[in-house]
């Protein structure tokens, strides 16, 4: 199927670099959802982007479904056994009634029509099925380190954000999930990276594919230096604290 006018499409023309410059998530988050699910046959991972959460869940699941409104993500996602890649919108996935055991949300619930998505999930969730969806929000490195991406993030940029990031900002606590909520694992994300793999993830961003279409010029430049100046040539621990949110329907 191809994407409806209502995907917000913010990724597509850089699914390259996402496949190759987004963190990976820690595999206690992958072992903590599958110690949550009563079976363990299907998981469907929902706007998969490069497929990273979809092969971490195929170590616990005998099929894993990852859809993504994207055919150009799609193309990019790393090829797996037990993982099958699907164009598809989160909120009309294709999938049986009752056919999964869980649904992961990695970083993409706040581009969803979230009404929609959750009665999308009541439908595939089989009996005790488990939804989980987590965000993350700006890293930390150093101190000077991250006073050049918050200028980044903030200052250059800042206007060019979507709407919807709001939803990161606020660590997704004003969502009310569906079904029965339960304790989620407390986790972080963390990556050991030089200053060109910080710059190449900065690239990444939205609202710098945004600020790149409207003006013609790469933002991560004007910070560039600065960061360079900070990091120096080693490489350093970088940390994001996963917002993880868990429902049982």
């Amino acid at each position: 199927m191809t994407a409806s006018s209502d995907f917000k499409d913010h990724f597509s023309d850089q699914s390259a670099q996402y496949a190759r410059h987004r963190p990976h998530y820690p595999d206690e988050l992958f072992h903590f959802l599958a110690k949550l699910t009563t079976h363990r046959r299907l998981a469907w991972d929902c706007a998969t982007g490069s497929g990273q959460a979809a092969i971490a869940l195929s170590k616990h699941f005998d099929e894993v479904i990852a859809t993504d409104a994207s055919a150009e993500q799609i193309d990019a996602a790393v090829a797996h056994a037990g993982v099958s890649y699907r164009v598809a919108e989160a909120e009309s996935s294709g999938l049986d009634d009752a056919s999964v055991d869980l649904i992961a949300v990695g970083q993409a619930l706040h581009w969803f029509d979230i009404e929609r998505f959750f009665a999308e999930a009541a439908r595939v969730l089989d009996i005790d099925g488990i939804l989980a969806v987590w965000c993350y929000e700006l890293c930390k490195v150093t101190e000077t380190c991250d006073a050049a991406v918050d200028e980044l993030y903030t200052d250059i940029v800042g206007e060019l954000w979507p709407p919807e990031r709001r939803l990161i900002e606020e660590r997704y606590a004003g969502i009310v999930m569906p079904g029965l909520e339960l304790d989620a694992a407390v986790l972080d994300m963390q990556v050991s990276w030089n200053v060109a793999d910080m710059l190449g993830y900065l690239r990444t961003w939205s609202a710098c594919n945004r600020y790149q279409r409207t003006y013609g010029r790469d933002p991560v430049t004007m910070i560039e230096e600065r960061l360079r100046a900070a990091w120096g040539s080693d490489v350093r621990p970088v940390r994001w604290p996963l917002m993880l949110r868990v429902s049982r329907l």
